[in-house]
């Protein structure tokens, strides 16, 4: 069985086909996906203009592109459809897309990071940036005022600060393929739970779910990760919007006794036999 590759524009239409075989993802008779359909999404951004790839959940993709990062985890994204969680312009194309399909999706900027606007490009005294010990060069993201800008130039005196997001402006290309949709309580609980604990094995954990409630045993692994609490609110609130008949949420963290270890015995030294007595 072959799959079918789409380009679509924002406005639906269908611009070009190629097929390449994507057989072991296939599952029976093809289902659409669905708005709220939990699904695990291989993506590769690129900006139209340049062709340049920006993002990507691919690791040969990011180093061939030079994007590799080294604490990335590169794997499909959980997305749930229609919920925001990619840019509006590709949530309202994943409606319709098989598993195994490998879509071509075109963002205009408007769809995307939004237009450019003149007026949140700003020129800054040289002085505020010099007081803070930033010599500034363009190209470099800075906060100012709790706010990130990109340096756009270094004149005298003065620099020009551009607030608009990097990609505004922007027509953007998105090559998608739906890897898998979650089906089961269990697995859209796991997958929620790595999304927002992603440094630990999944694997690790222990889930419980019953009709009314979810217990999430914690290992050793995760007491110290940074957000953790944060995290925990978040994966609470996300059980009971995902698991509507969920009510409870509780978090155990197991701590075991660790068996003592016997201090090593230092080195003996080395017995010199007994001198025969004289005779």
């Amino acid at each position: 069985m072959k799959t079918i590759k789409t380009f679509i524009d924002y406005e639906g239409k269908k611009l070009k086909t190629s097929t390449p075989h994507i057989g072991k993802f296939q599952k029976g008779a093809a289902m659409p996906i669905e708005k709220g359909d939990f699904i695990l999404l291989d993506y590769t951004a690129k900006v139209k203009e340049t062709d340049t790839v920006f993002d990507t959940s691919l690791q040969e993709v990011a180093k061939e592109a030079k994007i590799y990062r080294e604490n990335t985890l590169y794997e499909p994204m959980l997305v749930v459809v229609g919920e925001g969680w990619v840019l509006r312009g590709l949530d309202e194309k994943l409606p319709g897309l098989e598993v195994g399909q490998k879509t071509v999706v075109e963002i205009p900027p408007e769809r995307a990071f939004g237009l450019r606007d003149p007026g949140k490009i700003k020129l800054i005294p040289l002085k505020k940036f010099k007081d803070q010990n930033i010599s500034p060069s363009p190209g470099m993201e800075v906060e100012v005022d709790g706010k990130l800008a990109t340096i756009r130039s270094v004149g005298a005196g003065r620099v020009q600060v551009d607030f608009n997001p990097p990609l505004a402006g922007r027509t953007l290309i998105y090559e998608v393929e739906v890897k898998q949709v979650l089906q089961s309580p269990l697995e859209k609980a796991k997958a929620l739970l790595h999304r927002r604990i992603p440094p630990v094995n999944v694997d690790l954990f222990e889930l419980e779910i019953s009709e009314k409630a979810v217990t999430v045993t914690l290992p050793e692994e995760s007491f110290a990760l940074e957000g953790l609490q944060l995290a925990k609110r978040g994966l609470a609130a996300d059980f009971m919007k995902f698991l509507p008949s969920v009510e409870t949420v509780t978090f155990i963290e197991r701590h075991r006794r660790k068996e003592a270890k016997a201090p090593p015995q230092p080195a003996g030294k080395e017995e010199k036999p007994e001198a025969a007595p004289p005779s």
